[in-house]
């Protein structure tokens, strides 16, 4: 099992959701957070806004994947959130020790879904 964190442009966010539907990769904790990279928090444009100070809107996707599911997700990511500009974003892939489903106490990969 892996816990995948990727953290996005905003305007890129119905773009990955929409390529995960299509790989049958359903459930995505989203949440808009601000943050910086390489470009130090550089002034953008966004949606006709300038952007300004050294934090900017990202969004953050959590997925919990069983091993089989890990590739197409992290393909859905990246073809969906790739402009080739700078700020397009990371992806992180970490071990995830257990999962439990509170509803049924199911553990494990069954509980990922």
């Amino acid at each position: 099992m892996k816990y995948v964190v990727a953290i996005i442009q905003p305007d890129r966010l119905d773009v990955v959701l929409d390529l995960l539907e299509a790989k049958e990769i359903h459930l995505v904790t989203v949440s808009a957070v601000m943050g910086r990279g390489r470009q130090k928090g550089i002034s953008e444009v966004y949606r006709s806004h300038k952007e300004a100070g050294s934090l900017l809107k990202k969004v953050k996707l959590e997925i919990a994947v069983n091993e089989a599911f890990l590739k197409p997700t992290l393909e859905a990511i990246t073809t969906g959130a790739r402009t080739g500009a700078i700020g397009d974003g990371k992806i992180f892939v970490l071990d995830l020790e257990d999962c439990v489903r509170i509803r049924t106490g199911e553990t494990g990969g069954k509980a990922i879904g």
